[in-house]
């Protein structure tokens, strides 16, 4: 066995372009050949997956691994898909964000592209994701590429593709995008040619424009405090403040340039406990209005608000129903789009305004496809305020909104939270929670699956489950997908599915809370404390009924 992995990782080395991660190779072979203990079968344990929106994984030697050989071989893959599928000769444009590589991956697939006969358009410096998504349409493209690992740790990079709709892959393009990765021959015998044209900052420009273009005439009275995590949302989102008629906002200093270490932070996830710190500390001493972030590539927006016991992050799920609020006072019409692990509020507030709605599977390679969608989000962070120009989340034009909402709502005497406070009041007070039960031993994941499949719970946190369905069975809504839905009682819901990224099941949780329109009974604070109460009781037999006292 040791013998065939060193055999295959020779045959790696020998192939693999680039000094820094052959040399690493070398040195991993040579401690296995000592008898020492390697990592080896882990990077030799098949390939990096292409599905979702493409590559993603930690850098490294190897095909398990992110570099120079796996990025030439999905670039050999994907334009061997294009030519197959009516685009030879087509243009490819190419951005890259500010991680460990992702110039170097930039560059291997536009060479690979141009040897393959087709135009290479690169980005003209590190931009975000929502930038390249743009410039697919607005360039004509037949595809594009985006090189970034959005809020992994620095250790990971990836590689997310995009057809020339602007919107992310789904199947069965990724399958068929795979099956000609597999077929990929001999590096050496693959044709490179030149390093592409650089886009004009032109392209900048225009997305600059079109996104501080949402905004409209109001109070612009609003003092912002912004963090860009170290990644590259910063120089953007500054201009598109400024263009829309805001005072620049107070940048986190420690976190303001590109760093690929992300060194002040734990996890480059605004979502992750402590990221936000820095910022916090700064709008206190500021005396902000309100703190907007992105992730590293931009394609993501936090946010947080002043309350009673300091600053409060707002879940993915309020700020979509903030965002829905505001586009729905604007008269924007047509679909409003969220994924089945988001609340169910967004529904209730389109039909509310005679608006169409519509679910769909995770992701926004799903939430980007619904015909005649005007907005759509999920719960991780990810807004889609205007796909006429950007067919995926976007952070830049996201933020621009929220902080627009904010500033009139201060003009008003009166915060976001406020408003949080009226939808309740219209709509029930819309509770979403979640619980990640990870697993070390990865075939556990589809045991529990099947065993919650044969004996699903009967109750949940004290309410009755009325009705349970299969994912993994699709509907005339949903293609199959490996989930359940647990609705229970009173409005609630429980959605148990496997993280398509690490070894964890998740559990995504909603109650509704009625608001008594009487004061004295508490109002929408009442109503707070009990849904806290409700999602902490279906945590509790989540864990002891389903995953039993591991979770």
């Amino acid at each position: 066995m040791i013998d065939q992995l060193i055999s295959r990782a020779r045959a790696w080395a020998a192939e693999d372009p680039d000094d820094q991660t052959r040399g690493e190779l070398e040195a991993v072979v040579a401690a296995a050949e000592r008898g020492e203990e390697t990592d080896l079968a882990d990077r030799f344990d098949g390939t990096l997956e292409f599905g979702t929106a493409g590559l993603r994984g930690a850098l490294g030697a190897g095909p398990n691994r992110m570099n120079r050989v796996v990025v030439t071989r999905a670039a050999a893959g994907l334009a061997a898909y294009l030519r197959d599928t009516g685009h030879a000769g087509g243009s490819v444009v190419i951005g890259f964000d500010a991680r460990h590589n992702s110039d170097v991956f930039a560059r291997d697939t536009a060479e690979i592209m141009t040897g393959a006969g087709f135009k290479a358009l690169v980005m003209p410096r590190t931009l975000p994701t929502p930038l390249l998504a743009f410039a697919i349409r607005e360039l004509g493209c037949a595809a594009g590429v985006m090189v970034t690992a959005s809020h992994n740790p620095p250790q990971d990079n990836g590689y997310k593709v995009y057809l020339g709709d602007g919107s992310q892959i789904v199947p069965p393009a990724d399958t068929e995008i795979a099956s000609r990765i597999a077929a990929v021959g001999a590096l050496a015998d693959l044709p490179r040619g030149g390093a592409g044209t650089l886009v004009s900052e032109e392209i900048v420009d225009r997305y600059l424009d079109t996104v501080a273009g949402l905004a409209e005439d109001g109070p612009r009275d609003l003092t912002i405090v912004y963090t860009p995590l170290h990644g590259v949302g910063g120089t953007t989102v500054a201009q598109v403040l400024e263009t829309a008629g805001f005072d620049a906002p107070h940048v986190v200093e420690q976190q303001e340039h590109p760093d690929p270490e992300f060194p002040t932070v734990a996890f480059p996830n605004p979502e992750e406990p402590g990221a936000m710190d820095l910022a916090m500390a700064l709008a206190a001493d500021t005396r902000a209005d309100i703190v907007v972030a992105n992730d590293p590539d931009a394609d993501r927006c936090a946010v947080a608000v002043p309350d009673a016991h300091g600053w409060r992050m707002l879940r993915g799920d309020e700020v979509g129903a903030l965002l829905a609020h505001h586009l729905i006072a604007r008269g924007r019409t047509g679909t409003y789009a969220n994924s089945i692990v988001s609340s169910s509020l967004l529904g209730k507030m389109a039909a509310a305004a005679g608006q169409p709605h519509e679910e769909t599977l995770t992701g926004f390679k799903w939430i980007a496809r619904v015909e005649g969608m005007v907005f759509g989000y999920e719960e991780a962070l990810g807004y889609c305020c205007d796909p006429e120009h950007v067919k995926d989340k976007d952070g830049v034009s996201a933020l621009l909104l929220v902080c627009e909402l904010a500033a009139e709502a201060k003009a008003a005497g009166r915060g976001l939270t406020d408003i949080l406070d009226d939808i309740a009041r219209q709509h029930g007070l819309h509770a979403t929670d979640q619980l990640s039960v990870r697993f070390e031993d990865l075939s556990d994941i589809p045991a529990t699956m099947d065993r919650l499949r044969g004996t699903p719970p009967t109750s949940l946190g004290g309410l009755a489950v009325e009705r349970v369905e299969d994912l993994s069975e699709g509907s005339a809504a949903l293609p199959p997908t490996d989930g359940l839905r647990y609705s229970l009682a009173e409005g609630a819901r429980v959605i148990v599915r496997p993280s398509g990224t690490e070894p964890k099941v998740k559990c995504y949780l909603e109650v509704v809370i009625p608001v008594d329109a009487d004061p004295d009974q508490g109002g929408v604070d009442a109503a707070r404390i009990s849904a806290a109460g409700r999602l902490d009781a279906i945590k509790a037999d989540l864990r002891s009924t389903a995953f039993g006292s591991g979770g």
